[in-house]
C-alpha cells in the first residue's frame, strides 16, 4: 500500500486537473460567462480554490470547488460515522460541483469526488473514498434521465455486477428530504468510507465517477439549454430549487463537515441557488406537468443492468 503522502499527492493531482476540465466544459457550454477563482487556506492548516460562475448565457449560478484541509482531529460530521477513528489526525481532499441553470428545463447538477486519510503514530493509516453525482430535473425527460443512469451503469461495470445497483440505492435513499417524503431529484450515485478494494482500484472507481459525471452531464445541458420556457416554468424552478436548500442545510455531510472543519463558509454554500422560492402550502394544478413531477421523482429502475 503507498504511504499516506504518496496517496494524497496522486489524488490532489487528478482532483486539480478535474477542477479545470469541468471549468472549461461549462465555460465552453455558457458561451458568456467564465469562473472566478478565490483561493483561501484555512486557519486549522489546508486550504483550497473555490470557482464560481454566475449570471451567464446558460448558468445562473455554478461553482466547481476544490479543498484539502487537515487537521488534529476529525470533525463530528466524521466522527459520528467512524467512532473508531479519535484521537486521530487527518487530511481530507475533494472536488465539489454544482450547477444551477437558468433554463428551468436544464436540470440543476451536483458531483462530488473526496478521499480522507486518518493517521496516529504507530497505527496504520485508514483511508476511504466518498462521492458520486445526482441529477435534479424540474421538467424531466425520459432521454435524459436514461442516459444519465446509463453513464453510472457504465461506468461502475468494471468494479463488479453489484456496483451500479447498491450505489444507486445509497444515492436514492442519501438525496430524499425525510421531513417532506421526496426525493430531490432522480438520483445517480451515492458512495461513503469506500475501502473495500486496494488504493489503486478504489481511486479508480473514484475517478471514474469524476469522469463519468461530465460525460453525463454535458449532453444534457447541449440538448436543453435552447428550449422556450416562460415565467411559469421559472416560478417552478425557484420553488423547486426550495427544496435543494433545505437539503443542502438540513440534511447533507458535505456541508456539515465543511462548516464544523473550519472551512470557508462562502465556498461551502456556494451549492445554494442564487434566486429560491417558498410558497405556502402551495400545490401545482392536477394534471399539469408541475403536479406531474412528484410521481416522476420516485426512484425506479432506469437501466437494464444486465
Amino acid at each position: 500500500m503507498p504511504e499516506s503522502s504518496e496517496m494524497v499527492a496522486a489524488v490532489e493531482t487528478y482532483l486539480l486537473d478535474l477542477q479545470d476540465r469541468l471549468c472549461a466544459s461549462f465555460e465552453q457550454s455558457d458561451g458568456r460567462a467564465r469562473f472566478h477563482e478565490h483561493a483561501w487556506d484555512r486557519p486549522g492548516g489546508g486550504g483550497g480554490r473555490t470557482r464560481v460562475i454566475e449570471n451567464g448565457a446558460v448558468f445562473e449560478k455554478g461553482g466547481v470547488n476544490y479543498s484539502l484541509v487537515h487537521g488534529d482531529a476529525l470533525p463530528a460530521a466524521a466522527s459520528a460515522r467512524r467512532p473508531e477513528l479519535a484521537g486521530r489526525s487527518f487530511q481530507a481532499l475533494g472536488v465539489s460541483v454544482v450547477m444551477h441553470p437558468v433554463n428551468p428545463y436544464v436540470p440543476t447538477s451536483h458531483a462530488n469526488v473526496r478521499f480522507f486519510v486518518a493517521e496516529k503514530a504507530g497505527e496504520d493509516p485508514v483511508w476511504w473514498f466518498g462521492g458520486g453525482f445526482d441529477l435534479t430535473p424540474y421538467y424531466p425527460f425520459d432521454e435524459d434521465c436514461v442516459a444519465w443512469h446509463e453513464t453510472a451503469r457504465d461506468l461502475c461495470r468494471p468494479f463488479g455486477d453489484d456496483v451500479y445497483r447498491a450505489h444507486k440505492r445509497w444515492c436514492d435513499e442519501y438525496f430524499h428530504l425525510k421531513h417532506r417524503n421526496e426525493t430531490r431529484g432522480i438520483g445517480g450515485l451515492f458512495f461513503d468510507d469506500l475501502n473495500e478494494w486496494d488504493f489503486d482500484t478504489t481511486f479508480a472507481y473514484m475517478r471514474a465517477v469524476g469522469n463519468g459525471y461530465l460525460a453525463a452531464y454535458q449532453p444534457i445541458v447541449e440538448r436543453r439549454k435552447d428550449t422556450e420556457y416562460g415565467q411559469r416554468e421559472i416560478d417552478f424552478q425557484r420553488y423547486r430549487r426550495g427544496r435543494y436548500v433545505e437539503f443542502n442545510l438540513v440534511y447533507d455531510r458535505g456541508t456539515l463537515f465543511g462548516l464544523q472543519s473550519g472551512g470557508r463558509t462562502e465556498s461551502i454554500l456556494m451549492s445554494l441557488p442564487a434566486v429560491a422560492q417558498w410558497r405556502y402550502d402551495w400545490q401545482p394544478e392536477p394534471g399539469t406537468p408541475e403536479a406531474e413531477l412528484a410521481e416522476y421523482l420516485k426512484p425506479r429502475d432506469w437501466v437494464d443492468e444486465g
